[in-house]
This record gives C-alpha cells, structure tokens and sequence, in this order.
C-alpha cells in the first residue's frame, strides 16, 4: 500500500473482510464487493458459487433479515426488499406472466387491490377478486392459467381472519401455491406456513420494524410447493434460465429451498431494482429482537379498546375478532392462540344523512390527540385513519361495501402507549363527534 494521501483516504483503516467482532449485525454500507479473483467474480455472476456481487440484489446486513425472517415464520428462504407493497408485487410476478391469472380476496389493503386490479392488467396479469370466506367462490375462480392464490391472514381495516387450511387446500388441488401477505399477524401470532400457506409476504415496515422509521418488505419460501410436480407450469424454474444456459433453477437450488429466492433476486430485484438498503436492514433487525415483548401489548391493550368501543352508545359495531360477537371469533381461537392483532375498525353510529355522517367522522378524527392521523400500521404509537377518504380510496362504493367498509368505518392501530391513555382520548374524541353536536348547513 503507497502513503499518497488520496490512497490513504480512500483505502486506509478497512480491510475487505476483517471481523470486527460487533455482538450486533453491522451496516454493511456499500454498494459493491472485491472479489478474490476474476474467476471468483465469474463463478459468483453464474451462480456457480453463492457470493456478494452486488447491493442491488443482496447486502450482508440484509441476508442476516432475511435468514432471520425465513426463521420466524419456519420458511428455507427468503428475499428482503424496498417495501411490504414491492413484496407483493415480486412474489406474485414471480409466478404469473402475462396470460396468466391470480384469484385474491377482495378484502385487502387498498394499494394492494390498486396494484392487482390496475397495474397488473397493464402488464397482462388477470386477477379475479372473491370473497375470502367463500369457499366455493375460491374453487369458481380458478382457471387452467391460475398460477396463485393470494389473501392476508388478517385483513386491513377490518380484522377478518382467513381460514388459511382451507382456501390453501383449495390452492394445492388445483395444483398452485398459496400465498399469504402475513404483515397484521406477523409470524409471533401466526405462521401461516403451519397452516398450509406456501409463500409469505410482509411489510416490514409495519410490526416487524415497529418504529415507523423505516420501509421494508421481506418474501419468504416455506419450501412447501413443489414446482417440479409440474414443470410445464412453472419454465421460469424448471427450464434452462435464459441468462445462464447451463442452470435450471429449480433443480441446481430446488433441494435447498433456495430456487424461488434465486429467481427472485437474480430477475425481479435485479431487473426491477427494489433494493432494501443496508442501514433499513439494520433498523427492522433491531425491531425484530422486540418483536414478541411488543405484540403481545399492542394485542392486549388492542382488545381492551376494541371492548371499550363495543359498549359504547356512539359506536355502530366494532370489527375485532376477539370479541366474542365478531364472525371471525372461532377463526380467531383457531388460528390465533396468542392474541389478535391490533390493527382493527369500528364504525361510528351512522346518522342516516351523509353529510352529518362525514361531519362525524372529522370532527372524530380531528379530535384526537395521543392518537395520530398518519396512513400506517404497526407502530409504537397508536394511530388512526379513514379507509374510504384514505388508504382505500381508489375503491368503489361496491368494492368498499364488499371489504367490509363503510363512510363511516375508521381504522385504529393501537400502539404501546398505556392503554387507559388511549381510551380516555379515544372517549373525548367520541364526544365531540356525538350526534347532538353536528349542525348541517342548508
């Protein structure tokens, strides 16, 4: 090494490789890796050997998230990127081409129902939207060109709970896989892979990060389906990848569970460029080693809101399916024995006339104070929003109605504050939006 000052201040103090010891995963902050030779380099670019080749596709703090993720939720493999809404994205394109089709549950995230009904139209993907309780409507759905299922475990707003076995039984007899965007439940309350769900989606910038710093999203292989049964189905893994001649995905990394991951990366996140950054990596790692401690509170203190609201003279209905008049109540018993998430809905008593309704409704939310209005889940705070003027509002009156939400729906995400604080606001906030106190101008 020469002592030139611009080679000391470029190259001095670092060398590739050296352990520093941290008991915490490090930020590994760059762009690109030395490689040991070019034949290191060749090997790596043809998948001969598993490597650091570049951040757009994998980082080291970065795999030790998704090495994390795959464990939490009993997967082989996983695959961390930009955001929750570029998980879903990647994992469906992943099996779908134009030509092909998707049968989703109608009850999703709006900017989920946004990206299935407008922008994958655009790229030739069909999607077919049902009912999630509707077992038949799963299996009327289903065509020669279905190439996955797709629906949360638990919806956003409104709390429903998928009956997972049987709409992923649905899914293998029709010999497709089953995939679950897990974000509300996180694999603390539920492993929807237990259950029969093949692949796994989160937003991790929601209850996996928990802090509202940063954005994330993490897909997970179970390692359940078997793409070989089939192969004429699935080419992009069962035939020579087209960018290295001599590989066939599914039967170079198929028994390590890792051939979905590898397509995954070295196309979609490669070609697409929703890169997860290093220093997001190192922010949702520390959420996760909380993860537990914090669900189980937000889950608590969920329940007592949620029965706070439900004898409340000013409140429709509450959506919470640990209450025992919701519908999703046993569905809850069965496949959340630790707790329902916190993210759920009420509707506020309806006046009959839709101005007054909507007067409600603001004055409502604008009441708030420790609750904040922000378009997020999953917090540290509790926070609140409208669905049908927010997140779904690119929805129809019809879609609205079938999701289960109405113009005087409003979505709570309970957070770790003391739960007494967050009822005692939420009951101001109720009385300023009484029904005496609404004045319709003419």
């Amino acid at each position: 090494m020469t002592d030139g000052f611009a080679s000391l201040q470029v190259q001095r103090g670092y060398t590739p490789g050296t352990p520093q010891n941290a008991v915490a995963p490090p930020i590994y902050q760059t762009t690109a890796y030395e490689f040991a030779s070019l034949q290191d380099a060749a090997d790596i670019f043809a998948l001969r050997k598993v490597g650091n080749l570049y951040s757009r596709a994998a980082n080291p703090t970065q795999l030790i998230l998704e090495e994390r993720v795959a464990a939490l939720e009993g997967g082989r493999a996983a695959v961390a990127v930009a955001s929750g809404q570029a998980a879903v994205a990647i994992s469906l394109l992943a099996l779908a081409k134009a030509g092909e089709h998707i049968v989703a549950a109608r009850q999703l995230y709006g900017g989920t129902v946004d990206l299935l009904q407008e922008t994958f139209a655009d790229w030739g993907i069909d999607v077919t939207f049902v009912d999630q309780d509707d077992l038949h409507a799963w299996r009327a759905a289903l065509r020669p060109t279905t190439r996955a299922l797709f629906a949360e475990s638990v919806t956003n707003p409104t709390a429903q709970v998928l009956d997972i076995r049987s709409v992923a039984d649905i899914a293998h007899a029709a010999g497709v896989p089953l995939v679950i965007d897990n974000t509300v439940a996180t694999p603390y309350l539920q492993r929807p892979g237990e259950h029969g769900a093949d692949i796994v989606v989160h937003s991790a910038t929601k209850y996996l990060g928990g802090h509202g710093t940063s954005m994330g999203g993490v897909i997970v292989d179970i390692g359940s389906f078997d793409f070989g049964a089939e192969p004429a189905r699935w080419p992009q893994l069962t035939e020579p990848y087209p960018r290295i001649a001599d590989v066939v995905l599914w039967d170079r990394f198929g028994p390590s569970g890792q051939a979905l991951a590898v397509l995954i990366k070295t196309k979609y996140v490669h070609d697409l460029g929703p890169s997860l950054s290093p220093f997001n990596a190192f922010q949702l790692l520390q959420g996760i080693e909380t993860l537990d401690l914090r669900i189980a509170k937000h889950s608590a203190s969920a329940l007592a809101v949620a029965e706070y609201l439900a004898q409340h003279e000013g409140v429709a209905s509450v959506q919470h399916p640990g209450l025992p008049s919701s519908p999703w109540s046993e569905a809850a018993r069965r496949y959340l024995p630790r707790g329902v998430p916190a993210v759920f809905s009420f509707d506020l008593v309806s006046t009959g006339d839709a101005e007054a309704d909507r007067i409600r409704v603001h004055r409502f939310v604008d009441a708030l104070r420790l609750v904040k209005l922000v378009a997020n889940i999953g917090d540290a705070r509790s926070l609140v929003a409208h669905p049908a003027s927010m997140t779904h509002s690119h929805l129809t009156e019809t879609q609205l109605a079938e999701a289960g939400i109405s113009r005087t729906t409003v979505r709570l995400s309970i957070g770790l504050e003391d739960p007494a604080d967050i009822i005692a606001d939420i009951a101001q906030a109720l009385i300023a939006a009484s029904i005496e106190t609404v004045e319709v101008t003419p």
